[in-house]
């Protein structure tokens, strides 16, 4: 079943549906997990051993192994801070993101409903990773990326894998409306995160952070957002397991966008659930310069539900996020995923985040997503000869 998440009208699930018909509000699946945690020991370390958990049927699955992602405790960048720090990477999965938890189901149901053509518009990650999944599923692929906005990575992984690729004049916004009516007339199924099955794959980081602890809830899981589906995916998957019984407690969800794009975080300031776009969001973390996102009131309805937080943070805080992250970690992230590390420091130093708290970082995307701001970050090589005396001499002076 596909409920609305304002009105709570409901439809079933074969049907395409994007938008409530009744209020115009999004949709989500409604699941409930009937099955003992035990239930999940043993399997696969992949997104796949929930499976009694997903709306959708896993003997007909489109699947590249995604999820089982690293779950680092990050000792000395914790102690640095305060806290009792872990790192959810994402950019682990097969195609260097997060979107392939929810592209997995999308494409599994896009099968199950016998369509032929699929489409997106994005930023970057989601073309890239749709365009892996149509390939794997052998569905013709469209994608729209707003001209000159998306990072060189992302954009030759949708080409590479097939995709047929549109450079729309103007931004991801406008990009995703005019996918979304060809979506209405039925040229194809869009899978975007206002496709409520998308979010279905990305609430396993939910289910997966509960598990890596033990079957315990951290204090705080803090993320980017942008067109704000992975902030409430996560607690849908959350609340899913406290309901379930499967633990006692649950996080504060705490949702980090850019400066030059955040009306998720403008809306947290005024204490309203209604969100004003930002007309031309800009930030150089182009996962998340989104300035109409679509599931807006499911990621306002998260952070206020769970007594969270949202905050913004400058491209230059990002940027020093992205390599405090790699240089004293050892995890290297484009600068979207950096941005809930610049986030979280930002709260600790406001006080906002208390001393010895239990936090999880969600990093969203892998550092080569954007080679070319990781190269601008990195100064030039030593040029020397190989000789052993002159490059002792260099080495020794540092």
């Amino acid at each position: 079943m596909i409920r609305c998440v304002s009105c709570g009208e409901e439809y079933e699930d074969d049907e395409v549906i994007y938008n409530c018909r009744k209020c115009g509000s999004v949709l989500e699946a409604v699941v409930e997990v009937d099955v003992p945690k035990s239930t999940f020991e043993g399997r696969r370390d992949n997104l796949w051993k929930y499976k009694e958990c997903l709306p959708v049927d896993a003997d007909k699955r489109v699947s590249l192994d995604e999820g089982g992602t690293p779950f680092c405790r990050c000792e000395k960048l914790g102690k640095e801070l305060g806290i009792d720090l872990y790192v959810k990477v994402e950019g682990s999965n097969p195609t260097g993101s997060f979107k392939d938890r929810g592209m997995t189901i999308g494409m599994t149901k896009a099968m199950m409903l016998g369509v032929d053509t699929v489409g997106c518009a994005s930023t970057g990650n989601t073309s890239a990773s749709l365009a892996a999944y149509a390939a794997r599923a052998g569905l013709r692929c469209a994608v729209f990326l707003p001209v000159g906005k998306v990072a060189l990575g992302k954009l030759a992984q949708a080409m590479f894998h097939g995709a047929e690729v549109f450079s729309i004049n103007g931004n991801f916004d406008e990009a995703l409306e005019a996918m979304t009516q060809l979506a209405r007339e039925k040229h194809l199924y869009l899978l975007n995160s206002i496709n409520p099955f998308r979010l279905e794959g990305q609430k396993t980081i939910g289910y997966e952070i509960v598990h890596d602890l033990g079957w315990e809830s951290p204090d705080r899981i803090v993320l980017p957002v942008g067109n704000a589906g992975n902030i409430s995916a996560i607690w849908k998957g959350i609340t899913e397991f406290h309901n379930a019984g499967f633990m006692d407690d649950v996080p504060m969800m705490t949702g980090i966008q850019a400066e030059g794009a955040c009306p998720i975080a403008n809306a947290f300031r005024d204490k309203t659930m209604e969100m004003t776009p930002v007309e031309n969001p800009e930030t150089i973390a182009t996962a998340i310069r989104i300035g109409a996102p679509v599931s807006a009131v499911k990621a306002l309805r998260a952070i206020y539900d769970s007594n969270g937080l949202a905050e913004t943070v400058t491209d230059e805080e990002i940027l020093d996020a992205q390599k405090l992250l790699a240089r004293t970690e050892g995890v290297g992230v484009e600068p979207a995923s950096a941005a809930s590390i610049a986030g979280l420091k930002k709260l600790v130093e406001q006080g906002d985040v208390d001393k010895g708290e239990r936090v999880v970082c969600v990093v969203t995307g892998h550092l080569l997503k954007d080679p070319n701001t990781a190269i601008d970050a990195c100064v030039d090589p030593v040029q020397v000869d190989a000789d052993i005396d002159k490059i002792k001499e260099i080495l020794l002076k540092k």
